[in-house]
């Protein structure tokens, strides 16, 4: 039997490059003091000091203020192709304006105040504003699917996304109109590939090596039944495969703590300040550069 040689160091190191830019500041990997991923979801939207403005400029400048470099936002389009980073369809729930996202005009949404102050933020906005920050980016409409990939090629910002959707249509869509060059994450149908699939390879080639995190809840419910979703097992095969766990959205800080036990490589919270305090005291907050 021919002995396999062992993976030089060269081969390794080829192998760390393949993790796409995007991720390199959260090395795969154990380790009790390694760097986990932090991102600010909505901006922090139950932060004491921003809460009633989720998801607007003041709200991502509050968490880079504190030191996020990875802010989590969904994005939708509005009638004339616009971009916009907002979490619902419509503007009820946080504005003093109504109406479909969809059905509505850039001029339009600028009307709306959300905290009865702030306006609604294009992507473009929130790039430019945050130059040093890379974006979380779900994909909440159909229409934004090839609105997002023409804005990051008009842009050449491949490298400051991770794009994903619950929906594996749109998902699929956004990776064929980008070539692949962008990061994404697992939709729910390759999330339950890795959590059912007991070997990393074989996980890896079902879901075409297209996935480069899992960004999951802790847990799933129905009714009276509950399904683990974040495993010891689950993080141990997507390291082996190179992939990093994300969890959403995880604002308590006891169980903040269970996971980073788990070896997580992210985890996105409302409670900016909660986080940042559990991760200093851990030694794994990473500095802003």
């Amino acid at each position: 039997m021919t002995r396999r040689p062992r993976p030089s160091a060269a081969s390794r190191a080829s192998r760390a490059d393949a993790v796409p830019a995007y991720l390199r500041e959260g090395a795969t990997g154990a380790g009790p003091t390694r760097p986990v991923l932090a991102f600010a979801h909505r901006g922090g939207a139950f932060h004491p000091e921003i809460e009633g403005l989720e998801n607007t400029l003041a709200a991502f400048r509050h968490a880079a203020d504190l030191g996020y470099r990875y802010l989590e936002t969904d994005v939708h389009v509005t009638r004339d192709g616009v971009l916009l980073a907002f979490h619902d369809s419509v503007l009820d729930r946080v504005s003093d304006q109504r109406g479909a996202i969809s059905s509505l005009s850039l001029a339009e949404v600028r009307r709306a105040r959300v905290g009865g102050r702030e306006q609604v933020p294009t992507l473009a906005e929130l790039f430019d504003a945050l130059p040093g920050a890379r974006f979380n980016v779900d994909l909440k409409s159909d229409g934004a699917v090839e609105a997002l990939a023409d804005f990051v090629a008009d842009r050449g910002a491949w490298d400051r996304l991770l794009v994903g959707s619950f929906s594996p249509r749109r998902l699929g869509r956004f990776r064929r109109l980008t070539g692949g060059r962008v990061a994404t994450s697992a939709h729910p149908v390759e999330v339950a590939v890795w959590r059912l699939c007991p070997s990393a390879r074989l996980a890896d080639l079902l879901t075409g090596r297209r996935v480069a995190a899992l960004q999951v809840p802790r847990e799933r419910r129905w009714g009276r039944w509950r399904l683990q979703v974040v495993t010891r097992s689950l993080v141990r095969r997507a390291h082996a495969a190179g992939k990093h766990v994300h969890v959403w959205v995880v604002d308590d800080p006891e169980e903040m703590t269970a996971l980073l036990d788990l070896d997580v490589d992210g985890l996105m919270t409302d409670r900016t300040d909660v986080l940042r305090e559990v991760l200093v005291a851990a030694g794994r907050w990473r500095e802003p550069a």
